[in-house]
């Protein structure tokens, strides 16, 4: 699935309420040189990866979600129109 990058965030919020706990949510750029993995985990908190400028990980509480997830967006996909969206481990 590709989005518009200025509505990433709303969309990306909204999958992540959706996904089952171990359930993987993959951002891509255009070229698929950078990343950004977020896993669901068990207790509620999201695990994720940035892999591209900078290579962290973070577990952050759903509340503290939105403004982790602006950051990245600006760091690792700062020209960007459209991000590739990948979604792994999503049930029946």
């Amino acid at each position: 699935m590709v989005i518009d990058a200025g509505e990433a965030v709303h969309v990306i919020l909204g999958r992540l309420k959706k996904l089952p706990a171990g359930g993987r949510l993959e951002l891509l750029t255009w070229k698929r040189d950078r990343s950004l993995v977020f896993v669901r985990q068990a207790d509620g908190r999201v695990l994720v990866e940035e892999r591209g400028f900078r290579n962290q990980e973070y577990t952050v509480e759903p509340g503290r979600l939105r403004k982790l997830l602006r950051t990245l967006l600006k760091r690792e996909f700062p020209r960007s129109r459209r991000i590739r969206v990948l979604v792994h481990g999503l049930g029946p």
